[in-house]
């Protein structure tokens, strides 16, 4: 199969398909030959088939790239729930997927910018240091010395994004009729994934979110080279550090890991409270942490605008406004999910935000605040209440990007293994007195 029928509706879907039939077909062999083996080859043949499979799933996704590239990395931060063997192989989709060839990488360039890397920079990688679902990433150094990373988009990604998204389109029909998935949450998501093929574009929120955050002065974000940099080639300061799966093989102090969780939180709450825009893509593999507790945040591409108050709908959180009559609860959850959800389905909610908010908000300013982001009961209220949003039709599609820039921050605080104080970091960023005066 040829690059461009891979990247057409059919053969993407083709090869969907044959990677589902490979699976099946290899679980029933699997099961097959269990009747043949004894107990302790059976665990032993267990593994072996998950690894097996797990390294399938994932050669294909890296080859597909894209969207259901995404998705892998999407699944990749489901540590709690998925098997473990499959989260490993997945999560070598955040950096380590396959490259383009050193060839196709510098034609990339030179039609993007008329000329090739080589004579453009005083010394130029033709291996990249980090290849992902859109483009990969090249060390340079440019003619005044500096050391650059320079990120190359792979050839006809939008067409690939677009014949992903027919298939999506196709695949929720069902659920999009019923009501299960919202009828403009396909269109947000293709719309989020289509803005990060755009690089300048994303230079543009490199920009912005440098200046913004300048005063989080533990957070490095890259400078961007416009003279460098095109629509489809980005070229950034080079960021040091280490992606969180090397960081926590180094093992960190706990109050090293304990510190950038509450980082982590920190540059969540600035962002949604005082910027009202938040990076939306917080797979590990865009974060780079030090063992002074520093970090990296290195790809913008992602970035979701919004104009709704976090801060009131924080504050109903603190409060527990729900619990002063109808009337508050009313304008409470019309806050949560609009004015187009109907109030019975909306206060099914309500049973489990109270204890929720016991967790992350007590309201005893002497109680016990820390959370534990690897308390077993956290994700046990959590995955009940993603499944009451699931079943009642209450996803909002506006709230989407932001539903997976949290699920990832969610995934970072529990593979650090963290402890926070949830509610004295948000009331820390919401009493600062103007939009310049984080610490």
């Amino acid at each position: 199969m040829n690059n461009t029928e891979k990247r057409s509706t059919l053969g993407r879907g083709f090869q969907l398909g044959r990677l589902g039939l490979n699976l099946v077909g290899s679980y029933l062999g699997y099961q097959a030959q269990n009747f043949l083996l004894g107990e302790g080859e059976r665990a032993d043949r267990k593994v072996r088939f998950q690894q097996q499979a797990s390294r399938r799933v994932r050669d294909e996704l890296g080859v597909l790239k894209g969207p259901v590239m995404k998705l892998g990395q999407l699944l990749s931060m489901q540590s709690k729930t998925l098997p473990k063997h499959l989260v490993h192989e997945l999560a070598n989709l955040q950096m380590r997927a396959p490259g383009m060839h050193a060839t196709l990488a510098r034609a990339q360039f030179k039609g993007s910018l008329g000329r090739y890397p080589e004579e453009m920079f005083r010394d130029f990688d033709p291996e990249p240091f980090a290849a992902a679902s859109l483009g990969q990433v090249h060390r340079a150094v440019t003619r005044n010395g500096e050391k650059v990373a320079v990120k190359i988009q792979y050839p006809a990604i939008r067409s690939a994004i677009e014949n992903d998204f027919k298939l999506l389109r196709s695949a929720t029909w069902l659920a999009r009729m019923s009501g299960h998935v919202p009828k403009g949450l396909v269109e947000e998501l293709q719309r989020g994934i289509l803005e990060e093929t755009d690089y300048a574009q994303e230079a543009d929120n490199l920009e912005f979110f440098r200046k913004e955050l300048s005063k989080l002065t533990y957070l490095s974000i890259p400078k961007v080279y416009r003279e460098l940099s095109t629509d489809r080639v980005l070229t950034m300061s080079y960021i040091e550090g280490e992606i969180l799966s090397d960081f926590l093989k180094t093992k960190p102090s706990a109050t090293v890991r304990d510190l950038i969780g509450a980082r982590l939180l920190e540059m969540q709450d600035t962002q949604l409270h005082w910027l009202k825009a938040v990076h939306t893509d917080h797979h590990p593999g865009n974060y780079l942490f030090r063992p002074d507790g520093g970090i990296g945040l290195v790809d913008f591409g992602s970035v979701k605008r919004f104009t709704f108050e976090i801060s009131k709908l924080m504050q109903c959180y603190l409060d527990r406004t729900w619990q002063k009559g109808e009337t508050a609860a009313r304008h409470f959850l019309k806050l949560l999910f609009g004015p187009k959800v109907p109030y019975k389905r909306a206060r099914k909610i309500l049973p489990l935000l109270e204890p929720l908010c016991d967790v992350f908000y007590p309201r005893d300013p002497a109680a016990n605040a820390v959370v534990d982001f690897r308390d077993p009961k956290l994700h046990q209220l959590d995955s009940r209440f993603q499944q009451v949003l699931l079943r009642e039709r209450l996803i909002d599609p506006e709230c989407a990007l932001i539903g997976r820039s949290q699920m990832g921050l969610d995934h970072m605080l529990y593979e650090l293994g963290a402890r926070a104080n949830v509610r004295e970091i948000w009331h820390r960023v919401f009493s600062a007195k103007a939009a310049g005066d984080y610490r």
